[in-house]
């Protein structure tokens, strides 16, 4: 057996902690697949007196991890402190400084300095492993880089976020509204306290930006995802969902075309019938779609200590039997600066929902609306009458350019008719 792998653990959270109860729990089983033992030489943390699930006391500490980054005897550097810039960002630099490789869980950073990072860990001759980055355990990453490798990806999406997908199902479990789900996911440790990095879109989109560059051999381009998130679904909008037959999910959507890449991350509406229409609570799904292969959908447990360490842990047995790939597939040098295409030129079907006052001429006008942004209606729902009175105008689309509905739906605000901003949903077929 070879010589043991020496490793330093930046960052004792919930992960940090995972990933060394996994390494102890299965040293001997990781040792046998990769044909050394895995040493746990060095470790820091902010509190070196803080409870764990782990006993840390017979470790090397450090009160500063970008000093034991450059530690000599270290050969790989498990950053897991999080955050797009500071320490996360010094810790990972030093490493690679120093000759070290990488693994990292941090979506935010990989999004925002991930090809600048990249190329210098190449530069290096070290590799820096990201697996536990895109969806906790499911294996993304791998899938992409070498299961797919021979293949010509047009379109990968997925639930990238349990935290809105967990809302958004038990919103159409309980009919209950966004903001007393969201109450409940914290007490239930689903959701932070500061819930907007999830709900706002945010996480998402720096996993899509992620796994763009991993698909389409691009730059990882950041700025170029449109973003939404999930606070102004509501209720009634899921259940007319339900009877329409959708179901509505926080996807983030990134396809290639001849004129460059979309990136869309938003609510939309998914047939029932599709897999990831069904994929429900915490859970990630990622679907890929390859010339070759065809589609292929990943789901599993996309956070939480145990699957997030066994995606970290797979990136360091890897290193640990000599297996080194381009970061991003193919070598950071050739990532293509490929155009984003703006949401405005993209083209699909819409919901849109109304309140509307219950009088004679209302959807003439709305209808108008429509025609003259030369847009074609598939249906238009409403229930009821109540003279007068508030009602629910529910319309579906054919397909149509964004910018045509963003116009239609400009006018439609300002009838004075309209009581309030019209809700639109995007319903993506896939």
């Amino acid at each position: 057996m070879s010589a043991a792998l020496r490793i330093a653990v930046a960052g004792l959270g919930t992960v940090g902690s995972g990933t060394l109860q996994l390494l102890q729990e299965h040293a001997d089983l990781i040792a046998a697949r990769c044909g050394r033992m895995i040493q746990v030489a060095a470790v820091s943390a902010r509190d070196r007196q803080k409870k764990r699930s782990v006993d840390v006391s017979a470790i090397r500490w450090f009160d500063d991890p970008v000093a034991m980054a450059g530690e000599a005897d270290i050969d790989v550097v498990i950053e897991l402190i999080g955050g797009s810039d500071g320490i996360a960002k010094q810790v990972i630099e030093r490493a690679i400084a120093a000759g070290h490789s990488v693994i990292t869980a941090n979506k935010a950073l990989l999004a925002t300095h991930g090809v600048a990072l990249a190329r210098s860990a190449e530069a290096a001759g070290v590799t820096l492993g990201y697996e536990a980055a895109v969806a906790g355990g499911v294996p993304v990453i791998k899938s992409l880089r070498e299961g797919l490798a021979a293949n010509s990806v047009s379109r990968i999406y997925g639930i990238l976020n349990g935290t809105c997908n967990y809302i958004l199902s038990t919103m159409r479990d309980s009919g209950r509204e966004f903001a007393d789900v969201l109450a409940e996911a914290q007490e239930l440790g689903y959701a932070e306290a500061d819930p907007a990095f999830d709900v706002d879109g945010v996480d998402t989109a720096h996993k899509l930006a992620i796994l763009t560059a991993l698909a389409f051999g691009c730059e990882v381009n950041l700025a170029g995802v449109h973003v939404e998130g999930i606070r102004d679904v509501s209720a009634l909008d899921i259940a007319y969902a339900n009877e329409l037959g959708y179901r509505i999910k926080l996807l983030g959507i990134a396809s290639r075309s001849n004129g460059g890449v979309e990136q869309r991350v938003y609510p939309c509406m998914v047939p029932a019938s599709r897999p990831i229409a069904n994929v429900e609570g915490v859970f990630n799904a990622v679907v890929a779609e390859g010339d070759f292969v065809g589609t292929i959908v990943s789901e599993g447990q996309g956070a939480g200590a145990r699957p997030t360490a066994s995606a970290v842990v797979a990136d360091l047995i890897d290193i640990a039997r000599g297996t080194s790939l381009p970061t991003f597939a193919v070598p950071a040098t050739d990532l293509a600066p490929l155009p984003s295409l703006p949401i405005e030129d993209h083209v699909g079907c819409h919901y849109v929902r109304l309140m509307v006052v219950d009088r004679p001429g209302v959807i003439a006008d709305i209808a108008g609306a429509l025609r003259d942004a030369e847009i074609s209606v598939e249906a238009l729902l409403q229930r009821g009458r109540a003279p007068g009175e508030a009602v629910a105008v529910v319309i579906t689309t054919h397909e149509t350019r964004g910018l045509a509905m963003d116009s239609a739906l400009r006018r439609i605000e300002s009838l004075d008719s309209v009581l309030e901003p019209p809700r639109r949903i995007r319903i993506e077929p896939l």
